[in-house]
């Protein structure tokens, strides 16, 4: 799929629950860097979905209980840190996905699924390194909840919200 100014990128998170949600922004707000912290804490299930009627038709007609995720690690991403999620439904969720959007995922959606959660990123190494030491040396792993997952306009920095897909 090529991009041009007028073509409409979608982008798809999983939506956490609200006492999760506030912990991550949290740290997010603190470590981020402001001047390019235009966005809630995420998890990411695709960057890049097509601007067409079958992208809602599947998103709606998704079927899925919410479940439990293990948040179970740090990562340390070179300029940034995040937190690794660890779910068997997760993963089944994105892999149904990419089944319905397989002839259209961009290269960097057909790479191997790496949950995580970003909570600093486009900081200097030795910054994330030293984050990265501090909340790795107090980690504890706990739960956090999936939701629904959240369809996003990418508007060259910043998202808006364009649709919720509510799990039962």
């Amino acid at each position: 799929m090529s991009l041009t100014k007028d073509k409409v990128i979608y982008i798809l998170t999983l939506r956490l629950d609200k006492e999760s949600q506030i912990f991550f922004n949290r740290l997010r707000e603190e470590h981020f860097p402001r001047e390019r912290n235009f966005l809630q804490a995420h998890l990411t299930l695709f960057h890049q979905l097509p601007d067409h009627p079958r992208t809602f038709q599947n998103l709606q007609q998704l079927k899925m209980d919410r479940f439990d995720m293990k948040v179970n690690g740090l990562m340390h991403l070179g300029s940034g840190v995040a937190y690794t999620i660890e779910s068997e439904e997760l993963l089944h969720l994105h892999q149904e996905l990419s089944s319905h959007f397989s002839d259209c995922l961009i290269p960097q959606d057909q790479q191997r699924f790496k949950p995580h959660i970003t909570i600093q990123n486009k900081a200097t190494p030795e910054v994330s390194k030293r984050l990265f030491e501090i909340l790795n040396h107090e980690f504890v792993p706990f739960t956090i909840q999936a939701t629904g997952i959240d369809l996003w306009i990418y508007k060259g920095g910043p998202w808006e919200f364009n649709a919720g897909f509510d799990l039962s």
